[in-house]
């Protein structure tokens, strides 16, 4: 009996040994992602339901702290917000999946931030990407790559 469970003791301590174990900067990186691409696709999929009082209230703020770029938002349509609401959402489907050592979830996020640099453009009719969002992206992409090699 004693042998018995010494012996499963094992082969669950051997299994757990060949799990690989997340690394801290893919930790951190998931948990930047969570929050960022949480807060963005909640805040999208709330101004693409609420899109009129939304504009109100942004024309409103841009008039009384004069903040550039706020006339970008009349240009803007629901259409955009829902695309970036889904968008994020599949950000946040790839990062789980790089949480839970899935290689697709990289696959997944790196085109979902693609994306999300390229939406603006054809959705507000701009004539380039934003550099922070290229630099911000990017910098994850790669991050992210780093940590390929434990990914299945």
């Amino acid at each position: 009996m004693i042998e018995e469970e010494r012996k499963e003791e094992t082969t669950v301590q051997q299994v757990q040994d060949s799990t690989p174990k997340r690394p801290v900067l893919l930790m951190v990186l998931c948990i930047l992602t969570f929050a960022g691409s949480g807060v963005n696709f909640i805040s999208s999929l709330f101004i693409a339901v609420f899109f009129e009082p939304f504009l109100r209230f942004a024309e409103e703020i841009g008039k009384s702290f004069n903040l550039p770029g706020m006339d970008l938002l009349k240009n803007a349509r629901p259409v955009f917000f829902v695309f970036s609401a889904a968008v994020y959402s599949t950000a946040l489907a790839g990062a789980m999946m790089m949480w839970r050592l899935r290689r697709t979830g990289f696959h997944i996020y790196t085109i979902s931030q693609i994306l999300i640099i390229m939406a603006p453009m054809y959705f507000l009719h701009l004539p380039g990407p934003s550099v922070l969002d290229v630099i911000l992206s990017g910098t994850f992409v790669i991050l992210y790559s780093t940590n390929l090699k434990i990914m299945s």
